[in-house]
């Protein structure tokens, strides 16, 4: 039998508080659920999804706040989190995970507490051992988001997470947020009513934001995990994560780590104008990775 590695189907499920949990679908073989991190959305990962879909069926659920899935509540956590993944763990009879960011400290606390993942693989997981200062740039953004200053806000949030380019250190913030304005702009003409822009996606990151403040410190409380663990991380990663690679691969107690030379926190998802460091080759290097460790062909 042939797949068609373009097609993608759609389904959803209901999660334990009733929101609807939309999700993508493609392969044949196990389930693997694949999360994606801050900034993105289900089809963010479609390069991953095709690239192990020969050996697995791929599901691509829409975290909350994205495309197929109903919006966050106000009690909105790590809780939350977990039990949206629960429905489609359930739904697809999976006891595989993967997730990059923030949905990879959602999958490691997942396999802490649910014993059905037998193995999950995770790509530089936003676990830090001091949430005082994500706190810190979580509060501003807030505060810049109530004052209806969207692009200020997701400057903070970009030196807040790190992920500001060398040379915006040289460039006023004020102009920064302009630049940023000017090119949500230009998505937002261009984009159709279904496009999961910029501008919607940026209310997002304050609840990826209170998530790696709510597991801070817990690093070790990882010595629960049961189930097999692919440790990944890219050698030009975010440099503020890579500790808590170093920690869980002494805490985990079965567990494979992989430092892709070259690599950067962006690389598992697909190229896109806010992910310049995307490619084809990249997402390659960790398909291959993860497809042993979870077995393909066996």
């Amino acid at each position: 039998m042939t797949i068609d590695l373009e097609a993608m189907t759609q389904g959803s499920v209901t999660s334990e508080d009733g929101t609807r949990i939309g999700y993508w679908k493609i392969g044949r073989g196990p389930a693997i659920i694949v999360l994606h991190g801050s900034m993105e959305s289900a089809r963010s990962h479609t390069l991953l999804a095709r690239a192990l879909a020969i050996d697995f069926t791929v599901y691509l659920p829409d975290r909350r706040g994205r495309g197929l899935s109903g919006p966050h509540r106000p009690d909105h956590s790590v809780r939350t989190e977990l039990e949206d993944l629960d429905a489609v763990l359930r739904a697809a009879g999976a006891t595989l995970a993967f997730g990059v960011s923030a949905s990879g400290a959602i999958v490691l606390e997942a396999a802490r507490t649910r014993p059905s993942l037998q193995k999950i693989a995770v790509y530089e997981p936003a676990l830090v051992a001091d949430g005082a200062p994500h706190a810190a740039w979580l509060a501003r953004f807030d505060r810049e988001v109530a004052q209806g200053k969207l692009s200020t806000a997701m400057i903070t949030s970009m030196y807040g997470l790190e992920l500001a380019p060398a040379i915006f250190k040289m460039m006023p913030r004020r102009l920064l947020a302009a630049i940023t304005e000017k090119a949500m702009q230009k998505e937002d003409r261009s984009a159709g009513p279904d496009d999961i822009t910029l501008r919607k996606l940026a209310p997002t990151v304050h609840h990826e934001g209170a998530l790696i403040v709510e597991l801070a410190g817990r690093i070790d409380e990882f010595r629960e995990v049961q189930a097999d663990v692919l440790l990944l991380g890219g050698g030009k990663g975010l440099s503020f994560l890579k500790p808590s690679r170093d920690t869980l691969a002494k805490v985990l107690p079965r567990s494979r780590r992989i430092e892709f030379d070259g690599l950067h926190h962006g690389s598992s998802s697909d190229p896109s104008p806010i992910n310049s460091t995307g490619s084809v080759d990249a997402i390659s290097r960790i398909a291959t990775e993860i497809r042993s460790f979870f077995g393909a062909g066996q």
